[in-house]
């Protein structure tokens, strides 16, 4: 099956170039993109981005160029338009793949292991329809969690649960949020229907298989680029990436 890697990320954002602010001599960006490349399982590697600057530290890790017009790199562009948009420019320089796997600029908790899993997971199960990174955090389950009703009152969110629910984090069921450092989608998929999936990532489809992780980082904030640094002195071995062995272009 054929597998490409497209790393997402545009320039517009609230900390600004957060992804290619320096990370222990590295862009932000390097960490996925390097991910990618070391990856056993990826043939092709991809980079959809609205700014000139990732573009280029991105084509330096061996990723071919996609840039991503203006009105799908707005703050409020959807990231389903963002990958279709790619796998169109594909279609037209190469051949479309069988499985994507998506990359976010703004994460550095990745490793290429990790990706070759994952794409293990799916070439194994041709139901699934995208395999994803999750992380188990209890202290935000949803029984846990309130709203605000029209008197101004805090009111339990999750309506209907029946019985007592435990103050204790380690009594309730086991609460799993997507890490977002990558995505590995069945392209098929994407092209037959990517809205009655299941919410709020509709495109992810309705079979998805999970990959549980200890943690992940999106930067965001200046503290969250600390976090990272942290992360990275501890999990990624201090190893300069490059080209060879992965083909570079169509």
């Amino acid at each position: 099956m054929r597998t490409y890697a497209l790393l997402t990320g545009r320039g517009n954002n609230t900390l600004k170039d957060k992804n290619i602010l320096d990370c222990l001599g590295h862009p932000v960006l390097y960490y996925p993109a390097n991910a990618a490349l070391q990856a056993k399982t990826v043939d092709k590697l991809f980079c959809s981005s609205d700014d000139e600057k990732i573009l280029a530290e991105a084509q330096k890790l061996g990723h071919i160029p996609i840039k991503r017009p203006a009105e799908l790199a707005l703050p409020t562009s959807q990231h389903i338009d963002c990958i279709l948009h790619a796998l169109g420019e594909m279609k037209k320089q190469c051949d479309m793949p069988d499985i994507l796997v998506v990359t976010l600029a703004n994460n550095v908790t990745i490793k290429p292991e990790w990706i070759d899993d994952c794409v293990k997971i799916m070439e194994d199960d041709s139901e699934l329809t995208a395999v994803v990174p999750v992380y188990e955090d209890n202290d935000h389950h949803p029984l846990r969690a309130k709203t605000v009703d029209e008197d101004g009152r805090l009111q339990m969110y999750e309506k209907g649960v029946a019985g007592k629910i435990s103050t204790n984090r380690q009594d309730l069921p086991a609460c799993y949020f997507l890490s977002h450092n990558f995505w590995v989608l069945r392209v098929a998929n994407l092209l037959q229907d990517v809205s009655n999936g299941q919410q709020p990532w509709a495109f992810m489809g309705n079979n998805i298989g999970y990959y549980k992780i200890d943690e992940s980082i999106d930067i965001h904030k200046e503290v969250d680029l600390l976090l990272a640094k942290e992360w990275v002195k501890n999990n990624i071995p201090d190893t300069e990436g490059g080209v060879s062995g992965k083909q570079a272009g169509c």
